[in-house]
Formats: structure tokens, C-alpha cells, sequence
């Protein structure tokens, strides 16, 4: 059994994303590209975001700290500390309303 600080690991990787010159910084906390589950915990500064991608499986966004936006097309939803976004099935953007952190989820199909 392994165990984490979610809250730990959030406020290291959000310094971590302050010092780059992206605003971003990510680390999978478990999983990887040899299981079907991965969590990854991403940081991301006031304003920055993460492109349009498609979702690479069921997928669901807990935000950690901070606020963040979650669009896809037309429709978008807002989340605070403690919210979990369910990922649409079709291209997105997540980007930080103010500093923020997220724990991804995905399940690839």
C-alpha cells in the first residue's frame, strides 16, 4: 500500500509551476502508460491553460486548489476547491481562473 498527501504534492507542484516560465507543472501520482487508470496532479497559474485536446478516455477533473474553467465548445463549467468535473467526450480546454491545482483522472478506453 502506498499512501499520499494530495495536499503536499499540489502546493509543491503549484511552486513548481510559479518558477516555470510556462505557469505549469504536472506529476502522476499513480499509473502511467502501462495501466488503464493514471492520476495526474496539475498546476496551473492565473491564466494559463491547457490547449483544445480530445479526451483520451472517461476522464474526471477534482480540483484541489484554486478555481478553474472546463470548456468544450459552447459549454463551460467552473470548479473550486473540493468540485469534481466530469470530462465531456469531446475536445476541451481547462484553463486557471486563479492559481490552481487539479487532480486528473482518466480511465483509457
Amino acid at each position: 500500500m502506498q499512501k499520499f498527501s494530495l495536499t503536499a504534492l499540489a502546493r509543491e507542484q503549484l511552486e513548481l509551476a510559479k518558477a516555470a516560465s510556462n505557469g505549469r507543472a504536472s506529476h502522476t501520482v499513480y499509473g502511467g502508460h502501462e495501466r488503464t487508470l493514471r492520476q495526474t496532479l496539475i498546476a496551473l497559474t492565473a491564466g494559463q491553460r491547457l490547449d483544445e485536446h480530445a479526451n483520451p478516455g472517461e476522464a474526471t477533473v477534482h480540483v484541489v486548489h484554486g478555481r478553474v474553467r472546463l470548456a468544450a465548445g459552447d459549454t463551460n463549467w467552473e470548479g473550486s476547491a473540493g468540485d469534481l468535473l466530469i470530462v465531456p467526450d469531446a475536445p476541451h480546454t481547462l484553463e486557471a481562473v486563479y492559481d490552481a491545482v487539479v487532480l486528473l483522472t482518466v480511465a483509457k478506453h
